[in-house]
Order: C-alpha cells, then sequence, then structure tokens
C-alpha cells in the first residue's frame, strides 16, 4: 500500500488588536472625557431656554450618541465629528459669529482696531482718544437701598484695550457697581453700555459681549472642571470639538490640568478662582469684568493669571477689575477708577491719578482715615490681663 501524503494545514490568522487612532488618544484627554457625562445635562436647554439671540440652535444642541449612560469609559469616537461637512459649517458659523463687528453710528470701527493687533489700538487711542468708539460707557449709575445710596451718580468710560483698575475702601460700592455693569443688578437711574449695547434694554447682545467673574460665586460646583468649562463654553454658543479644545487650552493655562477630573466642590479657593475666571474667558469676550480675581490666589499664580489678563488686552480686549492690592493695580493696570462713599473721585491713567507718588499713598490720601482716628485708641495699649 502507498504512504498516505500528509494533509495540508492551513495556519489560522490571528486576528489583529485593532489600535486606536492617534487623533482619538488626542481627544481622550479630562476635557474631552466630561462631555460624555455633560452632554445629558445639557440636552434639555432648549426647551428650558431661548438662546436663539445668542447662537444657532444647532450649535447649542448636544447628539445624544453618549446618552447611553457608559460614563464610567467613553467612546472615543463620540467625541470626534462624524460628518466633517457638519463640523466646518458649525465652525464656520462659529467663526462668523465670533468675527461679528458691532457699528456703532459714526464711530472707529472696534474689531478693525482690534484685528490689527495691539499696536494699532494704541496708535488710535494716542493719537486721538475720542476717536475710538468706548467699549464701556458708564452714565449717571445710582444704586439707592432704602434712603442710602450705595452708588451715587458715577459715569466713566473705557475704550478698547484698556486695563483698568477699580479700587476704594470696603464698602465703597465698587461691588454693587460691578454688579449694575454686568446686569446682575438693576440700578436705581443711569445706563450701561458695551460695545454700543444696552445691558437692560438689550441683555442679550450685551452680556455676549462680556465674560464675568462675580464677587460671590455661584458655580455648578458639582461638575468636574472640565465639565463646567465646556458647559460653558456651549451656552455661549461654542460648537463642541472648539468648547472641548478651548477648555483644554485655559486648563494648561491656569495649570489646573491636573484638578480637571474632580468635582468644582472638591476645589481649593483659589483653584475654583482660576476656573471660575476661565470660565469667563471661554467664549472670547471683548470685555472682562471681574471682581477680586486675585483674591486666595497664590503669588506665582497670580503672576500666570496677571499675565494673561495684560495679553487678552494688548490683542484689544478690555479688562475691568477690582482690587484692594494697590501695588498690584499700579503695576498691572494701565488706568484707575478711586471710589470713596459710593462716588467717583478720581478717574485717569495710573500715572494721572497717583502723581509723583506711589498709588497707595495717593489712595491713602483721598479715602484714608486721619491720624486722630488712631490716635483714639489709647486703651488698646494696656492690656486686659
Amino acid at each position: 500500500t502507498a504512504p498516505r501524503k500528509p494533509r495540508a494545514t492551513t495556519p489560522r490568522a490571528t486576528p489583529a488588536k485593532p489600535r486606536t487612532p492617534r487623533a482619538a488618544k488626542k481627544t481622550a484627554a479630562p476635557v474631552a472625557e466630561a462631555v460624555a457625562v455633560a452632554e445629558p445635562i445639557l440636552e434639555p436647554i432648549d426647551d428650558s431656554l431661548d438662546l436663539a439671540d445668542t447662537a444657532p440652535e444647532a450649535e447649542i444642541a448636544v447628539a445624544a450618541d453618549s446618552a447611553a449612560g457608559d460614563t464610567a469609559e467613553m467612546d472615543t469616537s463620540d467625541v470626534e465629528i462624524a460628518d466633517v461637512e457638519v463640523a466646518e459649517v458649525e465652525i464656520a458659523e462659529v467663526e462668523a459669529l465670533e468675527a461679528e463687528v458691532v457699528e456703532p453710528a459714526e464711530s472707529t470701527d472696534i474689531a478693525a482696531i482690534i484685528a490689527d493687533g495691539p499696536a494699532a489700538v494704541v496708535a488710535v487711542r494716542s493719537a486721538d482718544p475720542s476717536a475710538v468708539a468706548p467699549i464701556l460707557e458708564v452714565v449717571g449709575l445710582v444704586k439707592r437701598f432704602g434712603d442710602d445710596a450705595a452708588v451715587d451718580d458715577i459715569s466713566f468710560s473705557l475704550a478698547p484695550g484698556t486695563f483698568t483698575g477699580i479700587v476704594g475702601p470696603n464698602g465703597a460700592g465698587k461691588t454693587t457697581t460691578l454688579s449694575m455693569i454686568t446686569g446682575l443688578m438693576r440700578p436705581t437711574q443711569g445706563t450701561v453700555n458695551i460695545a454700543g449695547f444696552d445691558v437692560w434694554t438689550d441683555p442679550v447682545a450685551a452680556k455676549r459681549r462680556i465674560g464675568v467673574l462675580p464677587d460671590r460665586l455661584h458655580l455648578f460646583d458639582r461638575l468636574t472642571g472640565a465639565q463646567l468649562l465646556y458647559y460653558t463654553g456651549v451656552l455661549h454658543g461654542l460648537d463642541r470639538r472648539t468648547a472641548i479644545a478651548r477648555a483644554d487650552e485655559l486648563a494648561r493655562a491656569f495649570r489646573v490640568e491636573h484638578a480637571m477630573g474632580r468635582l468644582v466642590t472638591d476645589y481649593s479657593s483659589g483653584m475654583v478662582k482660576k476656573v471660575a475666571l476661565a470660565a469667563a474667558l471661554i467664549h472670547s469676550p471683548r470685555l472682562l469684568v471681574l471682581d477680586e480675581p486675585f483674591e486666595s490666589v497664590d503669588p506665582v499664580s497670580a503672576m500666570t493669571v496677571a499675565q494673561i489678563l495684560q495679553d487678552f488686552a494688548a490683542a484689544g480686549g478690555t479688562v475691568l477689575l477690582s482690587s484692594h492690592s494697590m501695588e498690584l493695580v499700579q503695576r498691572i493696570c494701565d488706568h484707575v477708577v478711586v471710589i470713596v462713599d459710593g462716588r467717583l473721585i478720581a478717574d485717569g491713567t495710573v500715572d494721572e491719578v497717583r502723581g509723583d507718588r506711589s498709588l497707595q499713598e495717593r489712595f491713602i490720601d483721598l479715602a484714608g482715615p486721619g491720624a486722630e482716628s488712631i490716635a483714639e485708641l489709647t486703651w488698646l495699649h494696656r492690656f486686659s490681663d
């Protein structure tokens, strides 16, 4: 009998292990991972808010592809925009929104000046400051609580590209003034215009141009830092991809990227301040109104925040902040407004207000107590024991 031929065997093909695309790996960052949890929160927005004037409805609505509830491990494909054409349309709409030019009658085009960079802003302002339409105009602002006037007839204006500090003793009316400027408190009388829009008669148009850091922070502190920034960006009309990218960049700029996956309620006071400031910046506003932005912030972080704000002003943005640190205001601001007992007592460049003295010395002259009020505490020199 002939020997049998050996049976030919075909080696089994081992299935290749699927590889994660590089783009997906980059997206799987703390900010992107927050989207799967944040999206269900955003779904009822269209039903509860009328945001038609703020952004196209398509930019606010978020796809419900991750609403299945698997938040422990996010499918990276959810983060990427599946339809490239839709994404390009959304980005084009957002860019058009951000490039929107507000042209008050017979005034210089603010947007064109900003587009030319800080040199153009400085050149126009130094040549003829009145030629530049103010980004903020406060006229005859008054706030009374019963018979007490917390703010009494305050008027000033800010040109694009200015960095202004508003200073005054405790109870002078700084926070009340800033609250009325941002629309958080209705004035008894007076008007506030932001880029030509009245805060109270046209609030949506005015508020879309400002970023606010209020005195008493009321954040969605049961969200993570990443979710808060993403949520804020989408509410301001940013598309999903832009909101994620900007949140990531801001987290790195403020050096809080390590805490983006933690709940805001677990943050320290300084970290809350930084993530709130990042939320105020995420939609790239024309005007920033900040109440004590450096309070509870360590010196290193304060230097970082100051540099970010100075760069923002140098690019044509406008900053109005309150602070009790005269040295800080003198170092980083170019203009200063001094309020005492609800009244504006000084307004101008830092050099004009302080003269040949430090701002601290000049402020004490304007608002400080006399020596006799301190001398009255003679009992303090005798100890109780």
